[in-house]
């Protein structure tokens, strides 16, 4: 089962933090990757841009509205996530272990189907 990893956080957050916080979390994400692929878990990953180069599409009413930024204000915002093949989703929840830090969240959630 294919599941993606969804991280999220307060963008100001990794600015504020120090060098070695920084690279203790790139640390982190780096023995998660290493286990993922020994174990032949990893798909992919991707870091994303911060909000403001977002531009978010919405339909109402029949007609759609280009906006700059996410669509949402929300206090955290999805700054990256990875792909992975797992067992079960426990696998996959216990790569996100490895990542989890006391600030923001991690959201872990089944693929229904894949468009290769």
């Amino acid at each position: 089962m294919k599941y993606v990893i969804l991280i999220y956080s307060s963008e100001s957050y990794w600015e504020n933090l120090s060098e070695s916080e920084r690279e203790a979390i790139l640390a982190d994400h780096g023995r998660m990757q290493e286990q993922m692929r020994a174990d032949g878990a990893f798909l992919g990953a991707h870091r994303l841009m911060d909000t403001p180069t977002a531009s978010t599409l919405v339909h109402r009413d029949g007609a759609s509205e280009l906006i700059d930024g996410p669509f949402a204000e929300t206090k955290e915002q999805l700054g990256g996530f990875y792909l992975v093949e797992c067992d079960d989703l426990d696998q996959a929840i216990g790569y996100a272990r490895i990542i989890s830090s006391d600030k923001g969240s991690i959201e872990i959630r089944p693929v229904m189907f894949s468009v290769d």
